[in-house]
């Protein structure tokens, strides 16, 4: 790990869906922040606003108040403008809910505003990996063939800034006061999948075997990224097909895919890379 500087200044951009779901979390965020630093507060009102907010933040320390699609689009954005190297990112997670804050907790993100709050201020960076894929998108933690069905992940491209908050808050009370509709069955969830899937330039599986799900996690030490497929079975589960690599291919059919918080294709091929030690996030010493 890395030392940081206590004395450092802060850029704190606050995610408008942090800003309008917990707003006291958010105020308590910055009261201590302020505290133990020299802050500038950013409030950016969508996507653009939030982008150029980190893209102008000079030798300030960027922390995102938000959940894990904020961080996402952070590292997403700094990656694209190839900033990732010199740039130690810092989160004070809040969420709409516990599964918007998943990939921050698995991280090991202090989950409580104050006890995210003093990491920022007292901790370490932490060098950590990074999935990349052969349209330059990035995926932070977890990444799964196919997206569970009615999990709440966004369409590619969309996210937390795309509606508005006059929006958000009139489906929020339509969901209030209309019950919401049954679950569809289990048969209704998408069937086994044929996929390539190449590890290192090596088949692990091939079309001629359908698949239930294929995952690929970062291995952490040592770099790759580990990889499980699950056969789809008859009777008797079939053992999951397992490789550590650190370049995946998936092919077949047009599929979808979740990467952290976003659901993304359909393609028809999809390459990903581990970048080792790629980005850096600053978490308890």
């Amino acid at each position: 790990m890395t030392e940081v500087a206590t004395s450092d200044q802060l850029l704190v951009v606050i995610d408008p869906v942090a800003r309008h779901g917990d707003g006291e979390a958010v105020r308590i965020a910055k009261d201590v922040l302020s505290a133990g630093a020299t802050t500038k507060v950013c409030l950016p009102d969508g996507p653009d606003e939030f982008d150029r907010a980190l893209a102008r933040r000079g030798s300030r320390r960027p922390v995102v108040i938000g959940d894990d699609r904020a961080l996402s689009r952070a590292v997403s954005l700094l990656h694209r403008r190839r900033e990732l190297a010199g740039c130690a990112l810092s989160l004070v997670p809040v969420g709409a809910d516990d599964a918007a804050l998943t990939l921050s907790r698995a991280l090991g993100v202090p989950m409580g505003a104050v006890a995210a709050a003093r990491a920022v201020l007292d901790g370490s960076e932490r060098r950590l990996d990074l999935l990349v894929d052969d349209s330059d998108g990035v995926v932070l933690g977890a990444l799964r063939i196919p997206p569970l069905g009615g999990d709440g992940g966004a369409a590619e491209g969309d996210g937390p800034h795309h509606a508005s908050h006059w929006l958000r808050t009139c489906q929020s009370l339509v969901r209030t006061l209309a019950a919401r509709p049954a679950r569809p069955p289990a048969s209704a969830s998408p069937g086994p999948a044929r996929l390539r899937v190449e590890v290192d330039g090596r088949t692990l599986v091939d079309l001629d075997q359908p698949v239930e799900t294929v995952s690929i996690t970062p291995a952490g030490a040592g770099g790759g990224a580990h990889v499980e497929v699950r056969p789809a079975s008859v009777g008797a589960e079939a053992a999951p097909l397992e490789a550590v690599a650190r370049t995946i291919t998936v092919s077949g059919a047009d599929f979808r895919y979740r990467a952290d918080a976003v659901v993304g294709g359909p393609v028809r091929t999809r390459t990903w890379t581990v970048r080792e030690g790629a980005w850096g996030l600053t978490l308890p010493g």
